[in-house]
């Protein structure tokens, strides 16, 4: 029985054995998914601003490459731990399964705090981790991305490091990056743009009409604002949304884009017009017709689950409903739209970056947001049917859906 109290890496383990049951996976099969192929730990100085020497630790976790090279971003942050960046790679290699894509996954972290931390030594350490993980990564073994507190310009170092070490550049070692050394245009906005091709399967599916249709976003930061502006473009209502500092409602609701002028301005959704100020209980247990969870996990649990109104919970952020959380929705009627489906229009354009990087040829916005519906709606479609079929929530049928891919590439490999 998977708890609440689980680490990450159980939870992800927990995940597997369910989903496993439904396609009575071979105990062999679920033993070689259930652990990452390769977990590097790496230890590198890097020289301070005031003349010190400091060692910084990373990790890179590599799950599964029986499909192709592993895929994932990499997170700076002081809480980075070894079974957090095992659990986020086994995430990604079913992520990456759900939407088709000819990738395992992968993921890496520094523990460090860039926020005490100059541009300069944000450079030096972007650039002694990737020089220790070399080995080990490259556009046919791993091809590295941004995540948490890492961004296009990380990713920029990163690269030029590894094309040094190579000796000829080496754009498609890294995704995520700024346009002129090899980004794709639509990245920036993919990971909304997928979660809103999601939402409007969902909503064909449950027979909910998007023009009116109301909807609150938890997290107004570059997923959160650019659902919103996507979600209102189609004719929706934002209604209520939260940061870091608080939660606002209006029932007439608000115009995206001022909101985020406001945000700039003030560092804060809060004090927003004529909106009023509610808790992120409340924004979450809001009768709203869309939710969508885009900053924090874990914020959907057994003690809210039974409070959830939304016909729709599209989680746009990774983790956001513990497993607990998942039944009573799921018994409640709540369509909820998995992270691993939801958010995955990230990974999917940075899949297009690799291989435009690769042909050394570059699409234009509209053919890579044109490839990304495809892509989405066709992965929601094959999800749902799963789910209809065996009874099931979205969730699980996205695990078995991944799961029955990448076992079908490992004992077709030999490798069982």
């Amino acid at each position: 029985m998977v708890t609440e109290s689980l680490n990450a890496f159980e939870i992800a383990q927990q995940q597997i054995h369910e989903a496993g049951k439904y396609i009575n996976l071979d105990p062999a099969l679920e033993a070689i998914i259930k652990e990452p192929k390769r977990v590097l730990i790496v230890s590198f100085p890097v020289k301070m601003d005031d003349g010190t020497t400091k060692v910084f630790q990373g990790i890179r976790s590599q799950h599964n490459d029986a499909i192709g090279p592993c895929k994932g971003g990499i997170r700076f942050h002081p809480d980075v731990t070894v079974d957090e960046v095992k659990a986020l790679s086994m995430w990604m290699t079913f992520k990456c399964g759900v939407v088709g894509l000819p990738y395992g996954g992968g993921k890496g972290g520094v523990i460090c705090n860039p926020k005490e931390m100059s541009q300069g030594e944000l450079e030096r350490v972007a650039r002694g981790f990737i020089e220790a993980i070399a080995a080990i990564v490259g556009p046919d073994k791993d091809i590295p991305a941004p995540d948490v507190y890492t961004n296009a310009q990380v990713m920029a170092w990163m690269m030029d490091t590894y094309s040094r070490i190579a000796g000829s550049n080496q754009f498609g070692v890294i995704t995520g990056k700024p346009i002129i050394v090899g980004g794709s245009l639509g990245r920036n906005e993919a990971t909304a743009q997928g979660c809103i091709y999601t939402i409007i399967k969902a909503a064909e599916k449950i027979g909910l009409n998007l023009q009116g249709a109301t909807v609150a976003i938890q997290g107004y930061g570059n997923a959160g604002y650019i659902a919103a502006r996507l979600l209102h473009d189609l004719g929706c209502k934002l209604v209520a949304v939260s940061d870091s500092r608080g939660a606002v409602y209006s029932e007439d609701g608000v115009d995206p884009s001022h909101l985020l002028e406001h945000k700039q301005k003030t560092g804060s959704c809060v004090e927003f017009g004529t909106c009023s100020l509610i808790t992120g209980e409340d924004l979450l247990e809001m009768d709203v017709d869309i939710l969508v969870p885009a900053a924090l996990e874990n914020v959907i649990t057994s003690k809210n689950a039974a409070n959830i109104k939304a016909k729709i919970v599209a989680e746009a952020a990774n983790g956001p409903t513990t497993p607990d959380a998942d039944k009573v929705l799921f018994e409640n009627g709540v369509m909820v739209i998995p992270d691993i489906l939801a958010n995955a229009g990230g990974v999917t354009v940075s899949y297009f970056e690799w291989v435009q990087n690769l042909m050394n040829y570059y699409w234009t916005k509209e053919e890579v947001n044109t490839k990304l519906k495809a892509l989405m709606f066709d992965a929601f479609d094959k999800t749902y049917i799963t789910s209809q079929e065996h009874k099931v929530d979205m969730r699980t049928a996205a695990y078995i859906n991944s799961i029955t891919r990448l076992s079908e590439a490992i004992k077709a490999r030999g490798l069982v």
